[in-house]
């Protein structure tokens, strides 16, 4: 495989690289960054891969980026702000990715964002929330993050976010009630999390609300009886929850109550 590599970037009209689970793939010829047309790049479970594809932010047409479990991963290079056209990295799985550069705000048409399982992510950059075009954010499992930058409430985008099992987040920042376009927030074994900040009431977009497995959830925010569009709210496993308050008979399109 190493030996067909090197000539890769004469492939001018190539749009599509899968290379995931080679194996005993170990690096990668700086010819990959002439690709011009490529529109996906996908080296997931590359498991002996040592640095990411090399670019200088010349691949203009790159879309879609899968770094699936790619445990070597530490850092991303600045570099990777300077992609025009991204719609959708990967990089679920990368247990020992430590942050993210700033530059990742560049990213003006990425519109899904996975990082679900980056163990070792303590936090992200205020940057995040320039990513005015992000639909789709996933942080699942990232144990080690313990807040997040109040940059969030700026992705007016924003459709579906993830923090499943994120149990080391302290708290949510208020602008989080800024997220307009929110339709789903699932939220559940943050164990660490005691509270709601009022402000979630704002999501007025807001149909999917997922807490269950929060152990020390004491009571609601009444602001929760502001959430018009809620369809379904699952609080099973809040052992310490000690009612339910009269303002959730104001939700008028609740179909599915978990308890």
């Amino acid at each position: 495989m190493e030996g067909l590599l090197p000539s890769i970037g004469q492939l001018n009209a190539l749009q599509k690289l899968y290379l995931s689970r080679c194996s005993n793939l170990k690096e990668l010829p700086s010819s990959i960054d002439q690709l011009n047309a490529l529109q996906g790049l996908d080296f997931s479970e590359c498991s002996e891969l040592k640095e990411p594809p090399p670019s200088n932010g010349q691949l203009n047409a790159l879309q879609k980026l899968d770094l699936q479990r790619f445990f070597e991963l530490k850092e991303l290079p600045s570099s990777v702000g300077q992609l025009n056209a991204p719609q959708e990295l990967d990089f679920s799985g990368c247990s020992n990715l430590k942050e993210l550069p700033p530059s990742i705000g560049q990213l003006n048409a990425l519109q899904k964002l996975d990082l679900q399982r980056c163990f070792e992510l303590k936090e992200l950059p205020s940057s995040i929330g320039q990513l005015n075009a992000l639909q789709e954010f996933y942080l699942s499992g990232c144990s080690n993050l313990k807040e997040l930058p109040p940059s969030i409430g700026q992705l007016n985008a924003l459709e579906v976010f993830y923090l499943l099992e994120c149990s080391n987040l302290e708290g949510l920042p208020a602008s989080i009630g800024q997220l307009n376009a929110l339709q789903k927030l699932d939220l559940q074994r943050c164990s660490e999390l005691k509270e709601l900040p009022s402000s979630i009431g704002q999501l007025n977009a807001l149909q999917e609300f997922y807490l269950s497995g929060w152990s020390n959830l004491k009571e609601l925010p009444p602001s929760i009886g502001e959430l018009n569009a809620l369809q379904v709210f699952y609080l099973s496993k809040c052992s310490n929850l000690e009612g339910l308050p009269p303002f959730i008979g104001q939700l008028n399109a609740l179909q599915g109550l978990d308890l």
